[in-house]
Parts: structure tokens; sequence; C-alpha cells
């Protein structure tokens, strides 16, 4: 049973901190939204939500650090200064099976 819980990969937390109002927040959502929707598309999002409070939001992204800081520097959030993105990389080592059978 154990053995199911085991993961391998390069993922990343992209963490979002609100700069600007929610009000100006809002006025991009809908480019966000979409950029988000094309990472999904694409495989590279798994993750994606708000903070809760609503500070800032927080994407759960394959790859290594340097990729998705990259991919982070695109978000609509961040090229309409609206936010600020920090990228933290870990490795998987246990993930619920679901989860695992996506990195595999």
């Amino acid at each position: 049973m154990a053995g199911g819980f085991r993961a391998d990969g390069p993922l990343c937390l992209i963490l979002l901190d609100y700069g600007e109002s929610v009000e100006a927040v809002d006025a991009q959502m809908p480019h966000h939204v979409a950029w988000l929707e094309k990472g999904f598309a694409e495989g590279v999002f798994l993750v994606a939500g708000r903070q809760n409070p609503r500070t800032g939001g927080v994407i759960v992204a394959r790859g290594q650090k340097a990729e998705a800081e990259a991919l982070a520097a695109t978000d609509p959030f961040v090229t309409g200064g609206v936010a600020t993105a920090r990228v933290i990389q870990f490795n998987a080592s246990f993930a619920a099976p679901e989860i695992a059978a996506l990195l595999a």
C-alpha cells in the first residue's frame, strides 16, 4: 500500500501575491483565467486556486524552477502589475495515487 503513494518529479508552487486592490485584480481576471486554461491544456498546471483570505493565488506546476519562473512572468496578473509571483521548486516524494499517476 505504501508504494502507491510514492511519486517522483520536479514540481513548483507559483505563489501570487496581489499588490493592488481586488477590483484591479478582477479587471485582469478574464486574461488570467485564459492564461490558466492554456497552462492546464498544455499539461503544465496541475492545480490552481485563490488564497484564503483572498490576497493572491497558488498554482502547482510541473517542471523546474527556471521554467516556472519564466511562465509566471507571462501571467497577466504579473504583466498587468496587479500581482507578483514567487516560485518554490520541490521534488514530489509522496502523492495520492491519482496525483502520482499524473507525475509518472
